[in-house]
């Protein structure tokens, strides 16, 4: 869909592991409705509620220097998620990274 996420963003949609991507509630209602259990977006297989899986699919895209996926990873080691130790000097080298390939959230971190 084309429709702006409303404010505040979190409340009115999730976010897609497999392409990075923040998908609003009512899109994933209607592909859940039309019986796919793939990503509104990428059409890419969701994953489980496993961290390992999305930590895996995490780290492909890092490894093709997709900058939201380098920044999405540098906040996890922040905070200490998906399995993840507390890293803040690692949390800061990808935001680093990211920022140099362009994502704006990343600058804001930094």
């Amino acid at each position: 869909c084309t429709l702006p996420i409303p404010l505040p963003m979190d409340e009115h949609s999730v976010f897609a592991t497999c392409c990075m991507k923040k998908i609003c509630d009512g899109c994933d209602l209607a592909t859940r409705k039309r019986g796919m259990n793939d990503c509104p977006f990428c059409r890419a297989p969701l994953p489980t509620n496993n961290d390992a899986d999305k930590l895996a699919m995490t780290r492909a895209r890092v490894e093709k220097k997709d900058p939201e996926a380098i920044f999405y990873l540098g906040q996890k080691y922040f905070f200490g998620s998906l399995g993840l130790q507390k890293d803040m000097q690692r949390a800061v080298e990808l935001w680093t990274e990211a920022a140099e390939l362009g994502s704006v959230e990343a600058h804001n971190f930094l």
